[in-house]
């Protein structure tokens, strides 16, 4: 199937690692030309060089914090200078940490807030006005399958990417007429860094042993295992191809069945 990416424009946040850097490669594999950023130069230059390796093609990286609304947009506005034009915009951050309400602080909130639902609102702010001078985009916004089922001592993820939900539910009403699609796609247990530092917490807090832990997310999956961040990637390429455009305003979880509830 041709998804009709070669020589579109794609941002991808937050991709040094993980989902972000999967979701790169597989659009850099499809012909996209791909530009990453992410806060930490080192982790960049890895992974240039793992999508290099793993494609044959060289991807456009620059440091940016996601919280920091000008950087957002000296960013975009590079990215749309150096390639002349962006076409597609995947928002995706770190996660907040792991904590239960007593555990929280009032800064801790507005940390989660600021990189979870503002590095959204960053990003969207600067892409959906470009593409909607060309009548034509995708914007997708990585969150989690909390957002259809809360996780037990994800208090600030459950809370705030929610957030995110409505706000590209909102976006998607707003800029459908321009033939730009706006997306979630709520991962469920992935085998990336974050889940090892999740399970890692709550080894350390109940004693148990990691791999336990991973056998036992797996038994709550449908699917009997953990998911590969490929798979992910390679259902965010499809929602910003050309061949889901009339795929728009939905919350996709990729999971392998964990979210128990009809919608």
């Amino acid at each position: 199937m041709d998804l009709g990416l070669k020589g579109r424009v794609a941002i991808v946040a937050a991709a040094s690692k993980g989902l972000g850097r999967a979701v790169a490669t597989e659009l850099a594999r499809e012909g996209a030309e791909v530009a990453i950023c992410a806060r930490s130069a080192t982790n960049l230059e890895q992974a240039v060089q793992a999508i290099r390796d793993a494609t044959g093609l060289t991807v456009y990286a620059e440091p940016v914090d996601v919280t920091d609304a000008a950087r957002v947009a000296q960013f975009v506005g590079g990215v749309e200078k150096r390639f002349g034009r962006l076409d597609i915009c995947v928002t995706n951050a770190g996660g907040p940490p792991a904590k239960t309400f007593l555990e929280t602080t009032t800064e801790q909130w507005r940390a989660a807030f600021e990189l979870t639902l503002m590095s959204a609102v960053h990003f969207a702010r600067e892409a959906l006005p470009r593409m909607q001078k060309r009548r034509w985009g995708r914007f997708v916004t990585i969150t989690s399958n909390s957002v259809k089922q809360p996780i037990d001592s994800l208090l600030l993820s459950n809370s705030i990417r929610a957030g995110v939900t409505g706000l590209a539910k909102t976006l998607a009403n707003e800029f459908g007429p321009f033939g730009i699609t706006v997306n979630n796609v709520c991962p469920g247990y992935t085998r990336t860094g974050r889940l090892e530092e999740l399970a890692q917490a709550r080894a350390k807090a109940t004693g148990e042993d990691r791999e336990k832990i991973f056998a036992q997310w797996a038994a709550q999956t449908p699917a009997g295992r953990v998911g590969t961040p490929e798979e992910f990637a390679a259902v965010v390429t499809f929602l910003v191809s050309e061949r889901a455009s009339y795929v728009n305003g939905v919350s996709l979880a990729v999971d392998g069945g964990a979210v128990r509830g009809l919608f």
